[in-house]
């Protein structure tokens, strides 16, 4: 694992990533306060020792490499469903229990995180991660946290 910073605007925005991909992001909020958004939310550092404290005296320095133990490992899951990407802007629609993400910051297609079935004209069909507008406009179950529980699900659904 090699977790590098990219400076984006100087003194005010930086990138992190970890062999080309990007795990996250780090802003200046204001005066010296800063923002760490990652696959797992975000974090406000309250000074700059506090943001060097968690992730290294270089982490504002262009492409220095940082010490990997520092920085959570990005995880594909949203609330313990897996996704196909790391995830971003994560949220959880309480009423319909669906774990949302996006599969970027500025993104603004919400994908569903798990294994789902969805039930098109021509029948049942297994689907990873599929878009929200997609389980909102067809009858769908899951979320299911593997391929093996959503495989259970297609095959009772087609029985039917």
């Amino acid at each position: 694992m090699s977790i590098k910073t990219k400076t984006i605007l100087k003194d005010k925005f930086w990138i992190l990533e970890d062999d080309g991909v990007r795990i996250g992001t780090i802003s200046l909020a204001d005066e010296n306060r800063f923002m760490f958004s990652g696959s797992k939310g975000t974090t406000y550092f309250d000074s700059k020792k506090a943001l060097k404290k968690t992730f290294g005296d270089n982490v504002l320095i262009n492409d220095i490499t940082l010490q990997p133990e520092k920085i959570a490992e990005a995880d594909k899951d949203v609330y313990g469903f897996p996704t196909s990407t790391v995830p971003f802007n994560t949220m959880l629609d309480v009423k319909r229990k669906l774990p949302l993400f996006t599969k970027s910051s500025k993104s603004k297609s919400l994908y569903c995180a798990g294994y789902y079935i969805i039930h098109f004209d021509k029948g049942w069909v297994k689907s990873f991660c599929p878009k929200l507008i997609t389980v909102e406009r067809y009858d769908t179950k899951g979320p299911f946290k593997s391929d093996l529980e959503m495989r259970t699900a297609l095959s009772k659904a087609n029985a039917k």
